[in-house]
């Protein structure tokens, strides 16, 4: 059976993914990062200009806001860890930040 984008990615695999995303690292077995805005209005502005393009990938993320931070979570828990689809939010999250950092 050939591997689709939520199957759990080998440790391997996701060593690859993870490189050219730094700072996003693998911690507790989710792709994380949290992301320093300069103020509350901007992070928060991440966030709603994110979700759109969340919900049409049908694959949400754990977050959470305090006041310019906003610190990110990744896994896929059907598949029981981290899959090509985390990778793929990840990038689209470093997208979207990169205009408003």
């Amino acid at each position: 059976m050939a591997n689709t984008s939520r199957d759990k990615l080998s440790d391997a695999a996701i060593s690859a993914a993870v490189a050219p995303l730094a700072p996003w690292a693998v911690k507790d077995g989710k792709l994380h990062r949290q992301y320093k805005f300069a103020d509350f209005p901007h992070a928060i502005g991440f966030m709603v200009t994110a979700a759109p393009s969340i919900e049409k990938m049908n694959h949400h993320p754990e977050w959470a806001n305090v006041y310019n931070r906003v610190t990110v979570d990744l896994t896929t828990h059907d598949a029981g860890g981290i899959t090509q689809k985390d990778v793929e939010l990840a990038e689209l999250l470093e997208g979207i930040a990169k205009k408003l950092l």
